[in-house]
């Protein structure tokens, strides 16, 4: 036990700690406030409080628990909302009110709900740290497997089926002479990654829904994204719809240091919301780490370390985690804080000088891999930056690029045009795009990936066209520049522009999008053609299959191959219309 010296902030300084380590927890004060030491000099320990430091005084005793900052990880975590050291909220607010109570605790899991164990391991089999031992059906849509923790080994020397709690022991093992019990629940540390056998490249991609991503920058499933933007740009919807329609098996959002407000509709709008594969609840396969803007600074790291801890657990059982960190600037700010307290030396902007390790440590924690237990399991890490001003030079959104393979570049000009996902497509980049193709070939047809490039030669070529229109006015351009404006505006109106709130169109399959981009390129290779053989913009801009194609956005997607294959027929009765009527025109001419 030692008592506190001085306080400034968040940190506070403790005498006579002899025998603390460091990153302990600790109790502080008389509220027996949590704080983490992160600095030892002598018999004196820096701790940072993950609570308001408020009231505290010098003098006040600090008890140092032994233990390093944990998550507790057993059935229950699916559906829970949890602050940055995993206190459950929505338990809190049942005992405490809406307000949280500095030094208040409640248990971390539901250590009085029975869960129906089913071993899937017999007495006498071998089992290693990583090992599944049996599993618990936790939601409808999920299984929820139990392993062995961190540190066993031996063979199994009894094990039962049954209903039982949490902490009730369901098999024990026998290593050498001793006999090791173990239940349904473990902590695992957070600042240290959890051990696996192997990891490698992916060449899945992690499907959205989102037309602009799935189709031009993707992600794959264990690999990590960015998404830099400046304020109302969008950054937290589409993190939003990537939560509700990403195919990974489970979603963890960490709210790092945003507004409340964006919280609470986050709390709200979850538990209301229908998975789209299976009908059920979207929580049911989702945990929400909630860190809003007034809560101490501190907690904003611990919040991204407990997210991605619970990842790793989910992985471990073979899952595909996708992991949503808004926003990482927050966290890099309260580094930047506490370090300025520590009075280190500051690098660029003020932040610490550690701020590309630890993002690049924490980008690290990704990936695709083989589990101890030999399954497969992959975490995705799909981080917002808020730079000041939209301004990605900044340290954190550089150091942040240095180390994810995506970039999806929002731009404040498209969300003030109201073109959402505010994505710009000429800056943003996928390096997945490569070892994604052959998914591409054998899930859409090998026409996909060569449609996907002429897409993007259309709209780096309209770009161009636009600055030349600036200058000359479009009427000076050749018919042949015309068409490709006007492809180019359909690429950008009908099939990127895509709305969160509409019932069809927040959602695309990857099927349908393969169809849109056949149909609005068939279209173009038409209305090129017609360009050529001396036919006018305008007329092919006021064919009815034209706003067709405008309403695609509005098909069923089970009846997507029947439109998609009636729109093309129409396309192409037009454009054969448009030839015969300039057929006759011409016949008429010579007689």
């Amino acid at each position: 036990m030692g008592f506190i010296e001085k306080i400034s902030g968040p940190l506070v300084i403790a005498k006579d700690m002899l025998g603390a380590s460091m990153y302990d927890l600790v109790k502080v004060g008389r509220l027996k406030l949590i704080g983490e030491i992160i600095q030892l000099k002598g018999e004196r320990a820096i701790i940072q409080v993950y609570e308001d430091t408020s009231g505290l005084r010098p003098g006040e005793s600090v008890t140092s628990t032994g233990r390093a900052l944990s998550v507790v990880l057993a059935p229950g975590l699916l559906g829970a909302i949890y602050d940055g050291i995993q206190r459950p909220l929505d338990v809190i607010r049942e005992q405490r009110g809406n307000f949280i109570a500095r030094g208040v605790t409640a248990h971390r899991i539901n250590t009085n709900k029975k869960w129906k164990f089913v071993p899937l391991v017999k007495t006498g089999a071998k089992v290693s740290e990583g090992d599944i031992i049996g599993y618990v059906q936790e939601t409808d849509l999920l299984k929820h497997y139990i392993l062995v923790p961190s540190g066993v080994s031996g063979s199994i020397s009894s094990i039962k089926s049954g209903n039982f709690t949490v902490d009730k022991t369901v098999a024990t093992v026998k290593s050498g002479e001793k006999s090791i019990k173990l239940s349904m629940m473990q902590e695992r540390v957070v600042r240290r990654a959890s051990p696996y056998r192997m990891k490698g490249g992916s060449s899945e991609p992690l499907v959205t829904g989102q037309r602009v991503i799935d189709t031009f920058f993707p992600v794959a499933k264990g690999g990590t994204a960015a998404i830099p933007g400046p304020f109302g740009s969008g950054k937290t919807v589409v993190q939003h719809q990537l939560a509700k329609w990403s195919d990974a098996d489970i979603i963890i959002f960490t709210a790092t240091g945003e507004r409340g407000n964006e919280v609470s509709e986050l709390l709200v709008e979850f538990p209301q919301l229908k998975d789209p594969k299976s009908g059920k609840s979207l929580m049911e396969r989702t945990i929400i780490i909630a860190n809003t803007s007034n809560m101490p600074v501190a907690a904003r790291e611990a919040s991204i370390y407990t997210g991605i801890t619970i990842a790793e657990y989910f992985r471990d059982m073979g899952y595909s985690v996708a992991l949503m960190a808004d926003s990482t600037s927050r966290w890099a700010e309260a580094m930047r804080e506490i370090s300025a307290r520590l009075e280190e030396m500051p690098g660029e902007e003020g932040y610490p000088a550690y701020l590309p390790k630890r993002l690049a440590e924490f980008y690290e924690r990704s990936g695709r891999v083989e589990t101890l237990s030999k399954k497969h399991g992959a975490i995705t890490v799909i981080g917002a930056v808020s730079p000041p001003g939209g301004d990605i030079s900044e340290p954190v959104s550089q150091s942040t690029l240095r180390v994810t393979k995506t970039f999806w570049a929002l731009d404040a000009s498209l969300a003030n045009a109201r073109h959402f996902p505010a994505i710009n497509w000429l800056d943003s980049y996928s390096l997945y795009l490569k070892q994604l193709t052959q998914w591409y070939n054998k899930n859409l047809g090998e026409h996909f990936v060569e449609q996907r490039g002429e897409a993007m030669r259309v709209l780096q070529r309209e770009s161009e066209l636009k600055d030349i229109v600036q200058l000359v006015g479009i009427e000076a351009l050749p018919e042949q520049e015309k068409i490709t404006l006007e492809i180019g505006k359909i690429i950008r109106e009908d099939f990127l522009r895509q709305s969160a709130f509409d019932q069809i169109d927040q959602y695309t399959s990857m099927h349908k999008q393969g169809k849109m981009l056949e149909v609005i390129l068939h279209f173009a290779k038409r209305a090129t053609a017609a360009q050529r053989a001396g036919f006018a913009t305008s007329k092919m801009t006021a064919m009815v299959c034209r706003s067709e194609i405008s309403r695609m956005k509005e098909w069923p997607e089970k009846e997507t191959d029947a439109k998609a294959k009636a729109l093309i027929e129409s396309i192409d009765k037009e454009f054969a219309a448009l030839e015969r009527e300039a057929a006759h025109e011409k016949k008429e001419v010579v007689e």
